[in-house]
């Protein structure tokens, strides 16, 4: 199976095209979006070298599923999925914000809290607890949505004093924001699974919000295998962990956090392969399903091109 690592259609009626860390997000004529999810693989912040086979199609079929299972609590912009590594939906005016939700203290909430951190995003977080400890309720910790480098850490305060979102709607996109995390949570415990963090982005589109982009994959989330964890946390050891958390782990073992000078290590074959197997466990994991393989076909980006202009053609009527 050949990784997508790079996409360059003409679809019809296409305006534009953006190129993100992942996902190569085709415009429409202004109103739907081709979000093709490519097998590039990004880690603090730098896209990496190789692609992994098969992780577009698992994020895309995982996004698909919680876009449907959420869609009651707030609209989102999904359309179709014409493609396994393809998502068709609403063009909507993104918001400049990330709402990062909380539910432990894990990942880099952990890393500045043990640097002596007390508040995070304008959150005071509690003196005492460790690695790993749920917090007495989900937290909402923002960050600047950035095109480019870094996104940064922002306050609710903050966000609404520049104007970067108005009051009304950062409110509405933090309940929405909860509310997800509190479904997303009940799904993954139904799995053995806990939902630890993750991120969600808005967009609005005639005065209306929704979500957009993806939910709830392991990209944007972290997710501890439940059977185990208390022990483990009374141990202090690491969580058995079901996220991307496991190839920032092989970089920083190896010497890169993305800062300036590191030079990525070589990826091999082998590192390659033991990547799309994991994205497989963690797609079965979060899902519940088996994970059928797209059709290994000579050419992916063919399969894809003629699958999405025949939905544009439909849509487009």
């Amino acid at each position: 199976m050949q990784a997508i690592t790079k996409t360059n259609f003409s679809f019809p009626k296409q305006k534009s095209l953006y190129v993100g860390k992942v996902r190569d997000v085709y415009n429409i004529n202004d109103q739907y979006m081709a979000m093709v999810v490519s097998d590039r693989i990004s880690a603090f912040d730098v896209v990496l070298p190789k692609g992994i086979p098969y992780k577009g199609q698992v994020l895309n079929q995982i996004a698909a599923k919680f876009l449907d299972a959420t869609a009651d609590i707030v609209p989102n912009w999904k359309l179709s999925t014409p493609d396994p590594m393809v998502t068709i939906g609403l063009k909507c005016e993104g918001f400049r914000v990330e709402m990062i939700v909380r539910g432990y203290l894990a990942g880099s909430a952990w890393r500045e809290y043990k640097s002596g951190v007390r508040t995070l995003c304008g959150v005071q977080l509690p003196e005492g607890i460790v690695e790993n400890q749920k917090f007495p309720s989900p937290i909402v910790t923002p960050t600047t949505k950035a095109d480019e480098g870094h996104d940064e850490n922002i306050s609710k305060e903050e966000i609404i004093r520049t104007g970067l979102v108005a009051k009304e709607d950062y409110e509405q996109l933090e309940q929405y924001a909860l509310a997800l995390f509190e479904r997303g949570s009940k799904m993954a415990a139904e799995k053995g699974l806990i939902l630890v963090d993750t991120k969600y982005e808005f967009g609005k589109r005639d005065g209306k919000i929704y979500l957009i982009d993806e939910i709830h994959t392991p990209d944007s989330s972290r997710y501890f295998y439940a059977d185990g964890y208390e022990e483990r946390l009374a141990k202090g050891e690491h969580q058995r962990q079901l996220s991307k958390e496991f190839v920032r782990e092989w970089l920083m073992d190896n010497g890169f956090q993305g800062k300036e000078g590191q030079q990525v290590p070589e990826m091999t074959d082998a590192i390659v392969a033991s990547i799309t197997d994991r994205y497989i466990e963690l797609y079965e994991h979060i899902t519940g399903e088996k994970f059928q393989k797209a059709d290994e076909c000579s050419d992916v980006a063919a399969r894809i091109g003629r699958n999405v202009e025949q939905e544009l053609t439909r849509l487009l009527k």
